[in-house]
């Protein structure tokens, strides 16, 4: 029988049947070691085949269709593997805050340059938009004015009181939509607003750490009254990429790729190399050193535990 991947709790999974039907399934060990290395080789958004469940035991996924994308990250545990967030999106809707929690630029980029590698497109939400007075409205302006010449989407929205939560609603009609981002940043409190019967669970933010605690354990997809779905993750801490040649970087950066063209060497790393016209764009202020600082932070990734350090 072949479903769709709604729910994907590390050790089973929902699949809901062409027919309507929800169905748990897990796999078999064996499954694991197919060629995939990924610590969780079925996604939220999977389509699969089952074999309907036995008496006395559970159904079983027996094989995936091929994906048409995903957003993949580098496994916090196991830093050889990679850990696949969703499948076959249409988009991916980044909820981020300036403050309580901040979230960093390195984690935006490696974040969007990931996504871009797998042919997602990214929208930016600002959230907690209420907060933003004096240096962080500033900062919000300046990052929003950024991303948008970039070519990103950004829209600012407070979801905690429902301002803008009609504009985030209109963009997830009809799409499979991603929805991701820090712990603390109000995925919870998004999902909510846009699904009240839902009433996920939301967490305070740690007045020590200024960070938030996960509240969302598992991936999960829900339907849409009006059209498509939303699919809600744990919140992620840092983002490691994954299988990325150092070679390929610069392609996820727009405006570092557009610039590379005019560089001395085709094969310019943009870092100690002469003539080169990346650095020159970022010294005359035509890219931004937040990008800049980012694409280089990527070509660190191979040293070990680095990439657990970026928030």
């Amino acid at each position: 029988m072949r479903g769709l991947v709604i729910r994907n709790t590390g050790s089973s999974y929902l699949v809901r049947t062409d027919d309507g039907r929800d169905q748990e399934c897990r796999i078999k060990g064996t499954f694991r070691i197919k060629g995939i290395k990924s610590t969780n080789p079925v996604a939220v958004g999977d389509y699969v085949d089952f074999a309907p469940a036995r008496e006395g035991e559970p159904a079983y996924i027996t094989s995936i269709e091929e994906r048409r994308n995903y957003i993949v990250r580098r496994s916090s545990n196991l830093s050889k593997q990679s850990h696949i967030l969703a499948s076959n999106l249409d988009q991916c809707l980044l909820v981020v805050t300036i403050s309580h929690p901040v979230t960093s630029t390195v984690f935006i980029d490696r974040f969007l340059a990931s996504a871009w590698a797998y042919r997602v497109p990214v929208i930016l939400v600002f959230n907690k938009s209420d907060l933003l007075t004096g240096e962080d409205r500033i900062t919000a302006d300046e990052l929003i004015t950024l991303y948008r010449s970039i070519g990103y989407g950004c829209v600012e929205c407070d979801s905690l009181h429902g301002v803008g939560v009609d504009d985030v609603r209109r963009l997830l009609k009809d799409k499979v939509s991603l929805i991701a981002g820090n712990s603390g940043v109000g995925k919870s409190t998004l999902v909510n607003s846009i699904l009240p019967e839902l009433n996920q669970r939301t967490g305070e933010i740690s007045e020590k750490h200024d960070t938030g605690m996960h509240t969302t354990t598992f991936s999960e997809m829900f339907a849409l009254p009006d059209g498509g779905w939303i699919i809600d993750t744990p919140g992620i801490k840092g983002f490691g990429t994954f299988d990325m040649e150092h070679e390929e970087i610069s392609h996820y950066f727009p405006e570092i790729f557009k610039y590379s063209a005019q560089c001395r060497y085709g094969n310019c790393m943009h870092t100690t190399e002469p003539d080169c016209a990346v650095k020159l764009a970022v010294e005359s202020g035509k890219i931004h050193l937040s990008r800049y600082t980012s694409y280089l932070s990527m070509l660190d990734d191979e040293t070990e535990d680095k990439y657990r350090k970026e928030n």
